[in-house]
């Protein structure tokens, strides 16, 4: 019979959640142009402005006449070049760890994580809003795996309570990714200590972006010494691309051994490290971007909640218009685009039902005037269509 793949299209077309990539004809910033069209960009990650910064573009184009555009090679046969080295040394000191290992994605990071450190006799832990990189490491390891009510410490504690597993691993995101809500860490390392179990933090949108070096969730919470696994992602706040581990040597050199998803993939071209180590200098020294940063978030929540609109509760760069059914979603998305604005809808699976959302993402690539323009806008639609 083959496979008929038709139904399944048509029933994604039909609930309005047929994604479609789109053709940017610009780089990555405050810009995009698609469709011979310029629009303001509210839906990147680039949090800090970094990825079309003069000084990372100046470091990657000298690192790629320097050591080519790829690396050839796995880390662990003859692809780890020396601005490899120097970015893991530099994440580590960023970080306050022992040592830090380069992953071509926080994808592979963290299933590479899950599955060298667990197996049958363990058990993982996870925030039900999990990113679905941490949700798929868990379910790959083999490992019992259980749910908490969402940033919900005592829901966590009664589930390690009744666990007998050899190795019990708790994993959330610092940064939830589509609420923008940060993990209680305090109270998760509290009840980690109580249970005898490790705290995994996937920090890719609180790297470069919290505290006042921008060494992330784990810094600005004050639990560092309490969070035995640390990864961040390298294209968010700090505007390139890849991801790294942090922690013990112990730790690192486990996953050297046994991730495979670290052992068994080629390395990332060393331009990108070596880029990545201008923009992670850049992140640590010019505080002034968070600061611009934390000013355009604070704006924008004023201005949209008197227009109406329902925020959740993030005081991150991930500001999210809860909207509720899809369709009404696209509408608003479409209508932005309309007026010149680049905001993606965000629909199940990727949320719960009935949660669709614009997932609105500022930067410090914004202007006040940017940030005003799209309030306007908003007010506009809203006073035009009171659906939406």
């Amino acid at each position: 019979m083959g496979f008929d793949l038709t139904e399944d299209l048509a029933a994604r077309r039909r609930q309005h959640r047929f994604r479609q990539p789109l053709v940017m004809d610009s780089p990555c910033g405050r810009h995009a142009r698609l469709d011979g069209r310029n629009y303001l960009n509210f839906c990147s990650n680039d949090y800090l402005g970094l990825a079309n910064d003069g000084d990372v573009i100046e470091a990657f184009q000298k690192a790629a006449g320097e050591w080519g555009a790829g690396s050839g090679a796995s880390h662990l046969v003859c692809g780890h070049q020396r601005p490899h080295q120097d970015l893991e040394e530099a994440l580590a000191e960023h970080t306050g760890r022992e040592r830090a290992l380069l992953f071509s994605t926080g994808y592979m990071a963290n299933l590479g994580v899950m599955s060298a450190l667990l197996g049958k006799a363990d058990a993982v832990f996870e925030d039900r809003l999990n990113h679905a990189s941490l949700l798929d490491g868990g379910l790959l390891s083999g490992a019992r795996f259980r749910r908490f009510a969402h940033n919900d410490a005592d829901s966590l504690h009664r589930l390690l309570q009744r666990s007998d597993a050899r190795r019990k691993l708790v994993v959330v995101d610092g940064v939830f990714s589509m609420d923008g809500d940060e993990a209680p860490l305090a109270a998760l390392a509290d009840v980690c200590e109580h249970n005898d179990a490790w705290l995994m933090v996937d920090d890719a949108h609180g790297i470069g972006v919290l505290d006042e070096k921008g060494r992330g969730s784990l810094f600005a919470q004050g639990v560092n010494d309490r969070t035995q696994i640390l990864m961040g992602t390298l294209g968010k706040g700090l505007g390139t691309g890849g991801a790294f581990v942090a922690g013990s040597t112990e730790l690192i050199e486990t996953l050297i051994q046994f991730a495979r998803t670290f052992i068994y993939t080629t390395a990332m071209p060393a331009a990108v490290a070596a880029a990545t180590l201008v923009s992670l200098k850049k992140a640590q020294q010019e505080n002034g971007r968070r600061e611009k940063l934390a000013d355009l978030i604070k704006h924008f929540r004023h201005g949209a909640s008197e227009l109406g609109y329902s925020l959740m509760p993030s005081q991150t760069p991930i500001q999210p218009l809860l909207i509720g059914r899809d369709e009404d979603a696209m509408a608003l998305s479409g209508a932005l685009r309309e007026k010149g604005f680049l905001i993606t809808a965000i629909r199940p699976p990727t949320v719960p039902e009935g949660e669709a959302r614009l997932r609105v993402t500022l930067s410090a690539a914004h202007d006040p005037d940017d940030v005003d323009a799209l309030l306007a806008a908003l007010a506009a639609i809203r006073n035009r269509n009171s659906n939406v």
